[in-house]
């Protein structure tokens, strides 16, 4: 993940394209009236409801009702599914009130991107790989907030990165209430803190987690601004 985010070609490299070997194919009634259209919303049912690892090319024909190869015939691979997927799932992403508070825009656009994680269970881990050679509508989002709120062009590539990881990342760890199933032989300081786990929920370490970031990006801003003064 480090590489990833230090390496300059990952964010200013050429994006990948669609049938990049060359492959002009044209749909037809011999493969069972398909469209891309209908073979993205059927790979979406299938992540929202068995969740990305249950995904493949032959539970999406079994999802369409067409034979196994059928979906070959308008995606190239896996690889060229999740591209679309990730793509739909997040094109009702958009941009918060440019009147609002940076902060609010900021909190509002993180919320926006969540609730399509948690509807799409595995989609965040893809993001985090993918994200910055594919969805750079969605990176310039973020990108122009942090201009907006006077963030210098080195911050505002360190904050998206931050963000980034915190929004990504997360989708790896359980998102559901905390749990700890023994609690005997806790050390002292574990014990105190576990003793509120039912009070807990996956919603608050979220709210907890985006509202430590966005205060967190709001000190280094106030932080480089006395700096430049």
């Amino acid at each position: 993940m480090k590489d990833m985010m230090t390496d300059k070609s990952v964010i200013l490299g050429r994006p990948a394209g669609r049938n990049s070997t060359g492959d002009s194919r044209t749909p037809s009634t011999a493969h069972g009236n398909l469209s891309e259209q209908e073979i993205v919303e059927a790979a979406l049912r299938v992540v929202h409801d068995d969740g990305l690892d249950k995904l493949s090319m032959r539970r999406l024909s079994r999802e369409l009702g067409v034979s196994a190869m059928a979906p070959y015939y308008y995606v190239s691979d896996k690889n060229e599914l999740l591209d679309l997927v990730a793509t739909a799932a997040l094109a009702g992403v958009t941009a918060p009130d440019p009147t609002l508070a940076w902060t609010e825009r900021l909190r509002i656009l993180i919320d926006q991107i969540d609730e399509r994680l948690a509807s799409y269970p595995g989609l965040g881990e893809i993001l985090l790989e993918q994200m910055l050679r594919k969805q750079r509508r969605l990176i310039a989002l973020v990108m122009e907030i942090l201009f907006d709120a006077g963030f210098s062009e080195r911050n505002v590539l360190a904050a998206y990165a931050t963000i980034h990881t915190y929004l990504f990342g997360r989708s790896g760890a359980s998102t559901q209430d905390p749990t700890m199933p023994d609690r005997t032989g806790l050390p002292e300081v574990v014990a105190r803190a576990t003793s509120h786990l039912d009070e807990v929920h996956g919603c608050d370490i979220y709210r907890f987690g985006v509202e430590t970031l966005i205060a967190g990006l709001r000190v280094q801003l106030d932080r480089q601004l006395a700096q430049e003064s």
